[in-house]
């Protein structure tokens, strides 16, 4: 990954497939355990992009707590922050700072003010 993380696949192996060769690991299915998994390029970018995005926004979370804000969850892309004292602008300032990994990825945040968590 640009961050420095490893993006894994247990047991990861190339088969012959009905149309050539598929890209086969073990991974959780429909049950609780582990089974073959099938995946394909598309996935694969799909899991890089989604892996980014998370690296992304795990920087964020520690500069948030870095300044002397906890934050109290997060989901996907966005952190809840509560009666810590930083102005939207702060925050939104913290949250759109590029890493030193993605040099030159341009990055913009938004957020609001509620009583409750809710949806934007």
């Amino acid at each position: 990954m640009p961050s420095g993380r490893n993006l894994a696949y247990a047991r990861a192996k190339v088969e012959p497939g009905d149309y050539g060769d598929k890209i086969v690991y073990e991974g959780q299915g429909d049950k609780a355990y582990f089974t073959a998994q099938e995946t394909y390029g598309g996935k694969l970018v799909e899991n890089i992009v989604q892996a980014t995005a998370r690296d992304i926004l795990a920087e964020a979370l520690l500069r948030i707590e870095a300044a002397g804000h906890g934050v109290v969850f997060h989901v996907h892309d966005e952190a809840i922050i509560e009666g810590s004292g930083l102005t939207i602008e702060e925050v939104n300032d913290l949250m759109a700072q590029t890493p030193e990994w993605a040099e030159g990825l341009p990055l913009n945040s938004e957020g609001y003010i509620t009583k409750y968590y809710m949806k934007d």
